[in-house]
């Protein structure tokens, strides 16, 4: 078997064809072209895989784009794949999550967002490093894994390891299935007294009937009450300029 130095100098010169022959083609009007010349057979066997490369990329792109636009339109059917099953089971998604951080004290707060333009950070969170996960209002199996079954509040970011952009997307998420009967929430249970809406207050009870009937007294003292005539010609004098003469 030949060494790769000599291989590459038969190659060289089987594009190399003599000058006799180059001239007698150009005396009879035959063109040269350049795609005409013998190729080195390295080059001929490198050729379909480099497309066979470059095809199997392709068909791969357009099934990675076929199925995140299939579960684009439907994110709730990607929980229900056995692709979901395989990945996390029947744990939250969020479960076996561990952002990197120095120690063994996570921070106090989680990162504002995982994903800046075409930049994405080290160890994404749990709904970002995922993307057939898609928060929505009707995805409601991916919701509850966020609601604490007993209070019915939202997960602490620092528990779930989202970043908070998710956080927020989360939280508006089941606030609008909460308003569309997706998702239970407990209304508090506040006793009222009967004493608040009974009619035996003097504010908002019946007026007491009139004690005298009598033609001469009125019916009570109040009505016709007259001021203090020192104070009404204290008061006309200060507004004097304003009454009517």
């Amino acid at each position: 078997m030949a060494a790769p130095g000599a291989r590459l100098a038969l190659c060289v010169l089987a594009r190399v064809r003599p000058f006799s022959s180059r001239l007698a083609e150009r005396a009879q009007g035959i063109p040269v072209w350049p795609w005409s010349r013998p190729q080195c057979p390295l080059l001929q066997l490198g050729r379909p895989s480099c497309s066979a490369a470059s095809r199997s990329e392709k068909t791969s792109g357009d099934g990675a784009a076929e199925q995140s636009s299939r579960y684009k339109d439907q994110p709730w059917n990607y929980l229900e794949s056995e692709e979901y099953k395989e990945r996390y089971g029947s744990r939250p998604v969020w479960s076996d999550y561990r952002r990197n951080h120095k120690g063994g004290i996570p921070p106090q707060k989680t990162r504002k967002t995982c994903i800046r333009g075409d930049k994405i950070s080290g160890n994404p969170c749990p709904v970002c490093r995922d993307a057939n996960i898609i928060v929505h209002y009707q995805n409601v199996k991916l919701l509850e894994q966020f609601v604490d079954p007993y209070s019915g509040e939202l997960y602490d970011a620092t528990r779930t390891g989202v970043c908070m952009k998710q956080q927020k997307q989360l939280k508006q998420a089941i606030d609008s299935a909460r308003d569309h009967g997706l998702l239970p929430f407990q209304v508090p249970l506040v006793d009222f007294s009967g004493e608040d809406y009974s009619n035996s207050h003097d504010a908002v009870g019946c007026t007491p009937p009139c004690p005298s009937m009598a033609p001469e007294e009125p019916w009570y003292p109040w009505y016709e009450a007259k001021p203090d005539e020192h104070e009404v010609a204290k008061v006309k004098k200060i507004y004097k300029a304003f009454l009517k003469q």
